[in-house]
C-alpha cells in the first residue's frame, strides 16, 4: 500500500510544533499520538504503532511537542502541553491537505494524558493510550485516574505488566466504559524483546477501530 510521508510545522501558543505524517492512499482515518515527556520519538510502542496502522490503512501522525522542537530537555506543564496539542490536532483536520475522520488520538505516558484531557476539544472519535501513568512509581495516592476518566471512547490501552506508573491490574481497576486493556510484557517502555507482543496488541487494537468507520 502506498505511504505518503510529509512533515507538517504548526505555530501553537508554546512555539513551532511538528506533525511526522505517514498517509495511505484512501486512507481508513487518522490516529494522533504524542511523545512522552522524556521525548523520544523512536519510542518501541510508538514505531510499532506507526508500522501497524499504516499498514492497516489508516493515516499515522507522531506529533512532536513544542519543547522538544525547540531542544528542550524538559517537558512543560501539562497545560501548556495542552495548548500545544490542540492547535496541532484541529490544523490536521483543516485545509486542503487535511486528514480524513474517524480521529483517534492518544500516545505514550504523558502523551496519553494530554489526549485524555483534550479529547472533547478536538472531537475525538476514539483514543489509543500506550503507557498511560496512572500514578507516579510508588505515589498510588496520586492518582491521574480523572484523566484516564476523559479518554475519548472507545479507547485501547497497551500496557506493561510490570508498569511502576500503575500496573493493570490497578488501571483496570479504573477502567472508563468503552475502554480495553492489552497487556504486554515490559515496564513503563518496552525492550526490544517486546516488539512481536506490541504488534499483535497493537494490531488488535487497530482491528477495533474499523467500528468506528461505520
Amino acid at each position: 500500500m502506498p505511504v505518503t510521508t510529509s512533515v507538517r510545522e504548526v505555530e501553537t501558543p508554546q512555539g513551532v510544533a511538528r506533525a511526522h505524517v505517514r498517509r495511505p492512499r484512501g486512507a481508513r482515518g487518522t490516529v494522533v499520538l504524542g511523545h512522552g515527556a522524556g521525548g523520544g520519538l523512536g519510542a518501541l510502542d510508538l514505531a510499532v504503532a506507526g508500522e501497524v496502522l499504516t499498514g492497516e490503512g489508516w493515516a499515522f501522525v507522531l506529533v512532536e511537542q513544542p519543547w522538544l522542537v525547540a531542544g528542550r530537555r524538559i517537558a512543560g506543564r501539562p497545560p501548556t502541553l495542552d495548548e500545544a496539542w490542540v492547535p496541532v490536532v484541529r490544523s490536521l483536520l483543516a485545509g486542503r491537505a487535511r486528514l480524513p475522520r474517524p480521529l483517534v488520538v492518544g500516545g505514550r505516558s504523558a502523551g496519553a494524558r494530554v489526549a485524555c484531557r483534550t479529547g472533547a476539544q478536538v472531537q475525538a472519535d476514539g483514543s489509543l493510550l500506550l503507557s498511560f501513568p496512572l500514578h507516579p512509581p510508588g505515589r498510588p495516592d496520586r492518582l491521574r485516574a480523572d484523566e484516564l476518566a476523559l479518554a475519548p471512547s472507545p479507547s485501547w490501552l497497551v500496557h506493561g505488566r510490570a508498569d511502576p506508573f500503575g500496573t493493570p491490574d490497578e488501571v483496570r481497576a479504573h477502567l472508563p466504559e468503552g475502554a480495553s486493556l492489552l497487556e504486554v510484557a515490559g515496564a513503563h517502555s518496552f525492550p526490544a524483546g517486546s516488539r512481536a507482543a506490541l504488534t499483535a496488541a497493537l494490531t488488535t487494537a487497530a482491528q477495533g477501530l474499523d467500528a468506528l468507520r461505520h
